[in-house]
Formats: structure tokens, C-alpha cells, sequence
């Protein structure tokens, strides 16, 4: 790849339009439209135009509170909303007055919900909240959701969720400094997992396109890229590099567990520590799906910056950053799902930025 020949982050439009800070940023599934929330208890909806970004839709009835976080479904064909007002809006996108019909409303989180995610096939939603718990849904056939699980394991405010890219698997983080992998299991969702590896909050997480990597952010300001690692039954796991991290790995497959249980003992390692990069909390770290080998950070600093993978050693290092990119704190950073050389940030600036690299 020529990832070297990128010197800089050229801001390519600049969205003006709420009237708070601007908390996250998502694109719809082909790209071609994007999608902020914030303080101001809207959703904003923007497209391209003849060249020109604009708000095709502004969603200011649902929710009485901040809207935190906003997912597409895997067809483009929902839209959902998570708010600090303790539910989530589900939106059927090309229907209504603005091309955005509310046709759900997710409700039992005891207070604000911090985030909210689409599995990949579309047919299940995953939601976490301050109340330190986190929800799976399934999504029904006439658009109603149903709760399929609850589950209480973080002791803290639980920050984010994000469904492995291809099975069903799911890694939620939390103000209790872990991050936690939940497997769908016999009747219930399990506890897989809890990576301990962070001395603070952990915002945010996102799997590379294979799902064997996991990339998580934090306000202790670095980036722990983790690698899966499986034990076969009656084959000890490789020797640990490093014996502080051995809390995080499983104990070796013995002879003696049915071979079923061993297969499915997966866990996830530390490989890399990006630090002394960031120097406030880091709230968003983006793996690139477009592009092969490229990170992006979003921090309190107001900086974003990019990592790129040494394709042979398979270590991230700087790319290139924006130390300026919003005049206050950089909240979300979104890799464009088709073009590989294009994301969107927002921040406590009210401001919605399209980048490229180049």
C-alpha cells in the first residue's frame, strides 16, 4: 500500500447546524449519507449533493435529552438513536415526511443510554447505559424489538457496544476500566471475557474487518490493540511473552474438557500499546474496513490522529494527526465504509467535519 505518501488530514467540509456539542458520527451503510447527534436532542441527517454536503433531515421530536450515539442496521434500512432520556428511537429510513419514519421506541434502561449497535446480519441490537448494564435485542419481522438478554457484569457506567464484524460476539466498555466479551450462548448470553489492561475509563472498541483484532481507547490515553488467540482442546496456549498480562488469558485446554467447551476457548491478548501520542482521554478509536492497516483516535486533546499497520511487523505507528481539528474536544471519528481515504468527526465545537487524507 502507499499509506506513506499521506502527509496530512485536509478538512473537506465543515457542518454547521446544532446548536450543542456534537457527540458521534455514523455512516450509512453505502456512505452516502451521515448521521450526528448531541446535546441539542437531535438527530441530523447529511448527504451529498451536486458536490455540496447537506442536512437532508433533522429528527428533533424523540428524545427528550442529549442523543449520545446513533447505528445503521446492515441494509441501511433503520436507523437507531440512543439518549441520556433512558431510550432508544429506531428510525425506518425512506419513509415519512423527511425520508425518517420513528417506528420504535427501545425502553427499560434504568438512565442514559450510552450507545447503541446493529449485529451483522441486522437481526439483533445491543445497547448499554450508565445503569452499568447492557442489553441485546432482537429485531422481529414488523419492526418490534424484543429484549433477549440483560446483562450485569461492568460494575461502572458502560460506555459502548460493538458486535464482532461476522459472529455472535459482542465487546462493551466501561467506567470500571475493562472491557468485557459476551458470547450468545445455549439460552443466554455469557461473559467470555474481561480484558483488564487500562488504568482508566474505557470509551470505546472496534474489531478490524477479520474480527481477530479488537482495537480499544481509554481516558488513561492509549490505544491497546488486542489479538484473539484460541486454545485447541489438549493443546496448551503458547507461552506468554509477558507474565503481567496473564490475566487476561485463558488457562490451557486440558485433555479432560469435552472438546466443544476447549474450541470455544478464545481469548484476547495485548500486542500493542499506542501511548504518549494523545495527551487527554482518548473517546473514539476507529478500525478502517475501506482501507487495510489504518486506525483513526479521537481525543480530549481536539486532535485526531491516524496509525497506520507495518504490513511486516504488524505494529501501528503515526501516520499523520490533526492537532487542531475542532476547537475543543474531539468526540467521534468515522472511517467512510467505501472510500478508503475519507472520515468524519465531530466535537464539542457543535461542528460535523468531513476529512481526506492526502
Amino acid at each position: 500500500t502507499s499509506e506513506g505518501m499521506y502527509q496530512h488530514l485536509e478538512c473537506v467540509a465543515s457542518l454547521a447546524g446544532h446548536n450543542d456539542r456534537v457527540w458521534h458520527v455514523a455512516w450509512s451503510p453505502d456512505g452516502t449519507m451521515l448521521s450526528s447527534c448531541g446535546g441539542d436532542r437531535t438527530v441530523r441527517v447529511w448527504a451529498r449533493s451536486a458536490g455540496e454536503w447537506k442536512c437532508i433531515a433533522s429528527l428533533a421530536d424523540a428524545h427528550e435529552r442529549t442523543v449520545r450515539r446513533t447505528a445503521w442496521s446492515p441494509d441501511g434500512k433503520l436507523m437507531a438513536a440512543a439518549s441520556f432520556d433512558a431510550s432508544v428511537s429506531v428510525w425506518e429510513v425512506g419513509s415519512g415526511p423527511n425520508g425518517f419514519e420513528c417506528v420504535a421506541t427501545l425502553e427499560g434502561h434504568e438512565n442514559e443510554v450510552k450507545a447503541v449497535t446493529f449485529d451483522s446480519t441486522g437481526k439483533l441490537v445491543a445497547t448499554c447505559s450508565r445503569d452499568k448494564s447492557v442489553w441485546v435485542w432482537e429485531v422481529e419481522e414488523n419492526k418490534e424489538f424484543f429484549c433477549l438478554s440483560v446483562l450485569r457484569e461492568h460494575t461502572g457506567d458502560v460506555k459502548s457496544v460493538v458486535f464482532h464484524p461476522s459472529e455472535l460476539l459482542l465487546a462493551s466498555c466501561s467506567y470500571d476500566n475493562t472491557v468485557k466479551m459476551w458470547k450468545s450462548g445455549a439460552t443466554d448470553w455469557q461473559c467470555v471475557d474481561t480484558l483488564t489492561g487500562h488504568s482508566s475509563t474505557v470509551w470505546d472498541a472496534s474489531f478490524d474487518s477479520t474480527g481477530n483484532r479488537l482495537a480499544t481507547c481509554s481516558d488513561d490515553t492509549t490505544v491497546i490493540i488486542w489479538q484473539r488467540t484460541e486454545a485447541k482442546a489438549g493443546q496448551p496456549q503458547e507461552a506468554q511473552v509477558d507474565p503481567a498480562s496473564a490475566a487476561t488469558v485463558a488457562t490451557p485446554a486440558t485433555e479432560s474438557e469435552p472438546a466443544a467447551a476447549a474450541a470455544t476457548n478464545v481469548r484476547w491478548q495485548p500486542v500493542q500499546t499506542l501511548s504518549g501520542f494523545h495527551t487527554r482521554s482518548i473517546y473514539c478509536v476507529q478500525w478502517s474496513h475501506a482501507a487495510h492497516g489504518l486506525l483513526a483516535t479521537a481525543a480530549g486533546d481536539d486532535a485526531i490522529r491516524i496509525f497506520a499497520e507495518n504490513p511486516t511487523t504488524s505494529q501501528f505507528s503515526l501516520l499523520v494527526s490533526n492537532a487542531k481539528a475542532h476547537d475543543s474536544d474531539v468526540n467521534c471519528v468515522a472511517w467512510h465504509p467505501k472510500h478508503p481515504h475519507m472520515l468524519a468527526s465531530c466535537g464539542d465545537d457543535n461542528l460535523v467535519k468531513v476529512w481526506t487524507l492526502a
